[in-house]
Parts: structure tokens; C-alpha cells; sequence
């Protein structure tokens, strides 16, 4: 982790292991590559099996009320950002459009040195690697839940939309 001044702003720059990550995706259950540039590193995560289903589901929704009730992680649907986190989604398409089963995750290498997460926990390449799994672990095993937004698609539970449209 450095230091680093830009004008009157202090940024804290993420020195993150590739390796490192790619051992975690790994241990969360999910394939992943990696691409990375000065300032976020994105993932592309798949899950092992094919038969897995990556568990990002519709917070609105009456129907995935189980999920929310037990999910530790929530992505603004407009944005694609994991909320209080240095992390952000985005669902993966093919050639034709259509949704797949896999997700990009970008984290964010530069932060203000003031960001903290929930609890004014200090963020560090430690916590942002803790940070990862859980997330990675939430999308495998407990759900991860969108609230609002068309951007971010969920991929588990009821994903069809019900009633007019108007």
C-alpha cells in the first residue's frame, strides 16, 4: 500500500497480488481471469461447475425475500458498485447479448485516503483480499442481492419481470 498526492487529494493506491487473487477466486469456487491496469483490477469469475448457478438475485422481489434476509453484500443496481466496498459487478454477455452464467468484478486500486468501510475499518490489500472472498463466497453459497437498477441483471432466483411494463 502507498501513499500517494494528487493536487490536494490523498489516495491510497492497492498494491494487489494477482496471484493472490486468482488463489481465492479459486478457493471461493470460481475460474477467473484477470486483467489489470493502473488503476483497478478486473476479474472475470465463472463458477467451476457448470452447473453452479452464481447467486445474484433481485432484492426487490417478494419471492427472494430468504436470500435478503441472509445475504452480506448489496449492488446498487445502477452502478454496479458493491455497496461500501471498493468493488463493482457487472454480468457478462455473449456475442448475441444474452446474459451467461459469470461476472466481471473491478476492484478499485486507488481510494481516498479518508475511505473506510462499515464500522470505520481502514482499508488495506488484506481487507480488500478478505473483501473479495466473502463476496465470491456470497455469490456461491448465500446470495448476493441488486437493489434497483436496470445495469445489473440478476442471475438467481425469479429474474422474469412480472405485470406491465408501463
Amino acid at each position: 500500500m502507498q501513499f500517494l498526492r494528487a493536487g490536494d487529494q490523498q489516495l491510497v493506491f492497492l498494491e494487489l497480488e494477482g496471484d493472490l487473487v486468482l488463489s481465492l477466486a479459486k478457493q471461493a469456487g470460481f475460474e477467473c481471469t484477470i486483467q489489470e491496469d493502473k488503476r483497478r483490477m478486473v476479474l472475470e469469475v465463472t463458477p467451476q461447475s457448470p452447473r453452479d448457478p452464481i447467486l445474484l438475485f433481485d432484492a426487490a422481489d417478494s419471492a427472494n425475500l430468504g436470500w435478503f434476509s441472509r445475504c452480506q453484500f448489496y449492488v446498487d443496481g445502477r452502478t454496479g458498485n458493491v455497496l461500501q466496498t471498493p468493488l463493482t459487478i457487472a454480468n457478462c454477455r455473449d456475442a448475441e447479448g444474452r446474459l451467461q452464467q459469470s461476472l466481471k468484478v473491478a476492484i478499485t486500486k486507488e481510494l481516498p485516503a479518508a475511505f473506510h468501510l462499515p464500522g470505520q475499518q481502514t482499508i488495506n490489500e488484506q481487507v480488500v483480499y478478505g473483501l473479495l472472498y466473502n463476496l465470491l463466497a456470497g455469490l456461491k453459497n448465500t446470495g448476493v442481492a441488486v437493489c434497483g437498477g436496470p445495469v445489473v441483471v440478476p442471475l438467481a432466483g425469479r429474474t422474469e419481470r412480472t405485470g406491465s411494463r408501463h
